[in-house]
């Protein structure tokens, strides 16, 4: 049971390091610059909610 366990968490840190190295692939070196012009055009970058808001208060 050791063993399984022991194999589980060095997937775990494994895939933690890889999703790691994909972010800075993706976000740092701009890698793919048009999912940063999507995430813009979706307002996925936007820290404001007043749109929501808005929505909400419209319907």
């Amino acid at each position: 049971m050791k063993t399984v366990e022991r194999v589980l968490i060095k997937l775990a840190i494994i895939q933690f390091i890889f999703l790691l190295l994909s972010q800075v692939i993706l976000h740092q070196l701009d890698a793919f610059p048009q999912l940063k012009q999507l995430t813009k055009y979706e307002g996925v970058n936007k820290n404001s909610y007043t749109e929501i808001l808005e929505t909400f208060n419209g319907e």
